[in-house]
């Protein structure tokens, strides 16, 4: 059985794949905002993977954070997995800033949502792209 991306992700922009997650980036201006969903069907906690999936996740969210941290100087990471709304597992790595318009509360509490205009949004995909090249595990 081929892996089924949730219907929820599909307006989503997609990136990269690494070698487990599928990484698709947040239509989101006010944060750099990636997803990484492993390519398992059936998984909705981070538990659900196996121990080998887990190390390879846990491998993979850190060059997400390391991509973020480099190419933005973001003041926080905020990372994030909890599928209330969403069952299939899938985990939020976001650069946050000081003066973005939800500091310090979460992103999702806040009213404020603006997607990236076509010049922005290409210029995020070619940034994020390009970083995600010669990534070897």
């Amino acid at each position: 059985m081929s892996f089924k991306l949730h219907q929820n992700f599909l307006s989503k922009i997609f990136l990269h794949n690494f070698p487990l997650c599928k990484v698709l980036l947040e239509d989101e201006r006010h944060y750099p905002w990636l997803l990484l969903i492993p390519r398992r069907n059936h998984v909705s906690k981070l538990v659900d993977l196996s121990s080998e999936d887990q190390l390879q996740l846990n491998s993979e969210l850190n060059l997400a954070q390391q991509i973020l941290l480099e190419k933005f100087h973001p003041d926080q990471l905020n990372i994030a997995a909890i599928g209330n709304i969403t069952p299939q597992l899938h985990i939020h790595v976001i650069a946050r800033f000081k003066d973005d318009p939800a500091w310090p509360y979460t992103v999702w509490d806040h009213p404020i949502r603006a997607s990236y205009s076509n010049a922005e949004r290409e210029d995020m995909i070619q940034a994020l792209r390009e970083a995600f090249i010669g990534v070897t595990f």
